[in-house]
């Protein structure tokens, strides 16, 4: 079911976003017409979540735990914690929570660790962010992580996924420490994300440009800040495990497998069959992640 290395492959259809045909037909208009109108209706749809399918409000990721709450620029940040040691935390990927990563919870507390999870601003439980509800953006995924961080202490560890894992990446960048990480299912950049985005809503290239240019201008910084390959770069990063499954439909295998070419010293390790989110589930994936975890 699983190899540890794996050529890195070319892009394939993923589907973490997709458009109906009225929409596309909308976007190809207006990228002839009106591209900067075009690029002002992508950016809301950029930053939107999609609405979940249940509700995740109060879905802990595992029984017994201790609900905290802090907060980043006033707003709510609420998460759980779990036995004592050195921490290890959750991170969760866009339109995620906390409830996903239930199944790590007691491994990682019988190896002698503490585990903190927590929804990120406008996910589960914690309030929404600053463009209100629905909407996030990574540099408040990344606040978000390290004002937890600041809360329980100097990470051991830190479990990621999916979009989770480029917020991880740029706050090592920017100053949190961890000894070890674990990347599941991760993307590797904004960039990877914006060919698919494009593709679904059927986006020319003035749109495109257009939209680059917005998407820059709310979360402050350029694109290239969130492109995991290029901040491995700017940093000594910890060990880490990276593991992709190769039918993900979401984020392709791709992806992950630039990504542990890039991050030195990073072992690769592919699944089949697992998805996105049921990697998430795996006992086999959540072994491998805790035994490199607790070394």
């Amino acid at each position: 079911m699983t190899e540890t290395a794996v050529r890195a492959q070319k892009s394939t259809i993923v589907r973490m976003f997709s458009a109906p045909w009225p929409i596309r037909a909308a976007f190809g208009a207006l990228e002839w017409v009106a591209p900067g109108v075009g690029a002002r209706w992508a950016e809301r749809i950029w930053f939107t979540l999609p609405r979940p399918s249940e509700s995740r409000s109060n879905h802990p990721a595992h029984p017994g735990g201790t609900r905290f709450t802090t907060a980043v620029d006033g707003r709510a940040i609420v998460g759980e914690v779990w036995g004592d040691g050195p921490p290890v935390y959750l991170v969760h990927g866009w339109a995620g929570h906390r409830g996903q990563f239930g199944g790590f919870v007691a491994p990682l507390v019988a190896r002698g660790l503490r585990v903190v999870a927590f929804d990120m601003p406008s996910h589960g439980d914690s309030a929404p962010g600053r463009f209100g509800p629905r909407s996030s953006t990574f540099p408040e995924f990344i606040a978000a992580l390290a004002q937890v961080v600041g809360e329980f202490g100097r990470p051991h560890a830190i479990v990621a996924h999916s979009a989770g894992a480029v917020a991880t990446a740029a706050a090592l960048c920017d100053g949190v420490a961890a000894d070890r990480v674990v990347l599941l299912a991760p993307m590797a950049s904004a960039r990877s994300y914006l060919h698919q985005f494009a593709t679904a809503l059927n986006l020319g290239d003035r749109t495109v440009t257009r939209l680059v240019t917005r998407v820059e201008r709310r979360v402050g910084a350029p694109m290239r800040h969130f492109d995991i390959p290029e901040l491995t770069h700017a940093v000594a990063l910890p060990p880490a495990l990276v593991i992709h499954d190769r039918t993900d439909r979401s984020v392709s295998v791709s992806d992950g497998a630039a990504v542990a070419a890039a991050w030195p010293g990073a072992r690769l390790m592919v699944t089949t069959g697992l998805g996105h989110n049921r990697i998430l589930r795996s006992p086999e994936v959540i072994a491998e992640a805790v035994d490199f975890v607790a070394i």
